[in-house]
């Protein structure tokens, strides 16, 4: 294009229709590069406006005799490698000095590497169902605005069955949490049973990546070791792709069930819980097919399955000689009985509630204990809080941070100007 406007302009020029000095202005150059230009375009026409060093190589062009080795060595060693972990391999390994860029050129032009936007797109091979209904249940959380702008944002816990796409539990929480989840599948199993597995993406309520921060070092997290203790398998997905009938449930409800709780003027999850039973039943009798195998896989709870202390956080720690346990930054005190010394140096089962209800079990009976008073009360600036007692932790400060508002307020040689601002900076937002 600027070879064109080049040509354009002394066409100009020679018809005397453009001075030299107007045509210099408007390509940004001098008077005496125009009269050059001019002159080479009446000597050679065109032609003499194009560059020189067209169709010659660079002069900063690397040697043959480097590309030539460059790509010897990739197709020998590094064939798998991209460009940037190729050019950091043979810059240290076999002092290759050249760009990344450069690099990823040749391998490109050599077919050594294929760009990802040219590379062809994995295809998912449609699954079939499950064959009968409680086979296969598949579960995940929608984060979303379900009540607009009337309410706060919250997570919805859906439950949906492979076999036939019915829903088969939904339940509101603030967060994704291993509390909630817990109590979302007591739910199910109350109203449904046990089903043969649940199936769920990667997240760390269901899978538990480094093996010796596991729960008891088995791999599993507190969800899973809850579904083992029911004899319920626990499935983890490798893509969201793996359970699209819960992902594509997911848009069907961020579309009917908002607009639904709006008609029905639901603004919290407090309100929405009555009317939920009403829209599965609703929403499964249009949309739900019927299974292959008319079998129900769901199977009843036995009588020494006790979902409380099922649907609880098991950590396994150890009795001390002093009859002591340590469990989250809490001493707790066992009773000083023969049949209590006779546990000693063994292991013992701490079970945490939702209510934060802690229970030690030993030898298969609950040891009544007390909390050592030291361990009840201050908050040390820094220390590390576990999230489920966070809520807990924030009330703490604030109450401090007000006993310290309240003395500065009462401390007599305090300006009304500073005053001011503490009563400024207490007040609610």
């Amino acid at each position: 294009m600027k070879e064109l406007d080049r040509l354009q302009l002394m066409t100009r020029i020679a018809e005397r229709r453009l001075t030299r000095r107007r045509a210099a202005g408007l390509l940004n150059m001098s008077e005496r590069q125009v009269r050059r230009l001019y002159r080479a375009f009446v000597r050679d026409g065109a032609a003499g406006l194009g560059s020189r060093r067209r169709g010659r190589p660079s002069p900063r062009r690397l040697p043959a005799a480097t590309q030539e080795r460059a790509l010897a060595l990739l197709r020998e060693r590094y064939a798998d490698f991209g460009p940037t972990f190729a050019h950091q391999k043979l810059t240290e390994e076999h002092d290759l000095t050249l760009s990344v860029e450069t690099l990823r050129a040749w391998m490109i032009a050599a077919d050594v590497w294929v760009p990802r936007v040219q590379r062809a797109r994995r295809s998912y091979q449609p699954r079939e169902r499950r064959a009968c209904r409680g086979e296969l249940i598949q579960i995940d959380g929608s984060d979303h605005k379900w009540f607009e702008d009337r309410g706060p944002g919250c997570t919805l816990l859906v439950y949906i069955d492979d076999a036939t796409s019915e829903i088969m539990e939904l339940c509101f929480a603030d967060v994704e949490s291993t509390f909630d989840y817990f109590h979302a599948t007591r739910r199910y199993l109350e109203r449904h049973g046990k089903p043969m597995a649940f199936y769920s993406d990667r997240h760390s309520i269901f899978h538990v990546q480094a093996r010796d921060r596991a729960q008891g070092g088995s791999g599993l997290s507190q969800f899973g070791r809850a579904l083992r203790d029911l004899n319920i398998d626990s499935i983890c997905a490798n893509s969201p792709q793996a359970k699209g009938r819960v992902e594509r449930a997911n848009g069907t409800l961020q579309d009917r069930l908002v607009k639904e709780l709006r008609l029905q003027g639901i603004s919290s999850p407090a309100e929405a819980e009555p009317f939920l039973p009403v829209f599965m039943a609703d929403h499964n009798c249009r949309f739900a097919t019927p299974a292959r195998v008319a079998h129900d896989a769901h199977r009843a709870l036995h009588p020494d399955e006790d979902l409380t202390q099922i649907f609880t956080l098991q950590e396994s720690r150890l009795i001390t000689a002093k009859l002591t346990v340590n469990y989250k930054r809490g001493l707790y005190l066992l009773e000083d009985t023969v049949e209590n010394r006779r546990l000693r140096r063994t292991s013992a089962l701490v079970s945490e509630a939702a209510d934060g209800t802690v229970t030690i079990r030993g030898n298969g009976r609950v040891l009544p204990y007390r909390l050592h008073p030291r361990d009840q009360a201050v908050l040390v600036p820094g220390v590390v809080v576990a999230h489920e007692h966070l809520d807990g932790a924030f009330a703490w400060i604030a109450a401090q941070q007000r006993e310290r508002d309240a003395a500065r307020l009462a401390n007599p040689k305090i300006t009304l100007r500073a005053k001011q601002r503490i009563r400024t900076a207490a007040a609610p937002l």
